[in-house]
């Protein structure tokens, strides 16, 4: 066995506590105004929540958390398809976009993005695959915007979607602009797509692997993460970075248990399989007190 490395533990979107939070508008409330108050709502709502980022990159150097997940909702109506809006206010306030990605770049922090479970890619309905790729393809402009590169270093994690139709999603991947296509990279779930039914399709598009030992845990009903399948499936994910050493893994744990699909508030179980990956996206209800938390030792690495 390889000795431990020091894994870079990310912070996923905000914070427990009242340093990173970010505003929103509802769809009715929008609606509700005319052209003119819709621009200015979007303006200071944007401009609150790209300072906002801005804050979180010296949030996470102050802490040394080196990754960092930003929110999928930073930029609410961006997606609308018949109100363009969103796009014209983040094109006044695109130097203020560049400053957030620098402040980032500058600190060494990754940034990653995990746009809404509801986009599917390879739906049955073609309605739904057109909005669907809209909506990805809005997020993939706002890494452009904020100067990020095209590449899995900055990648937009979605889960597989649709059950049954891999072939499709692989269809879907290979015809995405390089914007998208470059930065994607898929993730199992505990439902529908195991690893095992996302490889195929990572293999055949060269898009990375994301796995959660927690989402196999209970796709596959197994005992814990302590599984041997948990560290095959390490690997075989990791085989599918280029390279290796930009490799995500999910941590989470159930509340009352391995089969509990929701997140614990802190990560008591820190599974063995995980002894070598230098990327840990955490994903518990603590947020921060529990990414500062697995910084500071204090969940074992189970070795």
């Amino acid at each position: 066995m390889s000795a431990p490395v020091q894994p870079a533990y990310g912070l996923v979107c905000m914070t427990l506590g009242p340093e990173l939070r970010f505003r929103t508008i509802t769809l009715k409330r929008y609606r509700s105004l005319d052209i003119s108050e819709r621009y200015a709502a979007l303006l200071d709502l944007y401009a609150s929540n790209t300072a906002k980022l801005t804050e979180a990159a010296a949030y996470c150097t102050a802490r040394g958390i080196r990754l960092f997940r930003m929110s999928a909702a930073l930029y609410p109506m961006l997606d609308l398809l018949d109100d363009p809006t969103g796009t014209a206010v983040l094109d006044e306030l695109a130097p203020a976009l560049l400053a957030a990605g620098q402040a980032f770049k500058a600190a060494g922090i990754r940034v990653l993005i995990h746009p809404d479970q509801y986009i599917v890619l390879n739906s049955d309905r073609p309605e739904v695959r057109a909005s669907s790729l809209h909506q990805f393809l809005t997020h993939a402009d706002v890494l452009d915007r904020l100067g990020f590169e095209r590449s899995p270093y900055h990648c937009m994690i979605l889960h597989g979607g649709k059950g049954g139709r891999g072939d499709v999603l692989a269809a879907v991947i290979r015809d995405l602009p390089d914007t998208a296509r470059l930065r994607l990279a898929l993730e199992n779930d505990e439902h529908i797509y195991s690893p095992a039914e996302l490889l195929p399709v990572c293999q055949a598009t060269n898009t990375p692997l994301v796995f959660d030992a927690h989402h196999h845990v209970v796709h596959d009903k197994l005992l814990d993460q302590e599984d041997p399948s948990v560290r095959e499936w390490v690997l075989r994910a990791r085989q599918t970075w280029t390279p290796p050493s930009l490799q995500v893994v999910h941590l989470s744990n159930g509340i009352e248990g391995p089969q509990d699909r929701r997140h614990s508030h802190l990560i008591a179980d820190l599974p063995s399989a995980y002894f070598d990956v230098p990327w840990i996206e955490v994903e518990a209800k603590g947020k921060e007190e529990a990414v500062l938390a697995l910084m500071d030792g204090v969940v074992g690495r189970g070795l």
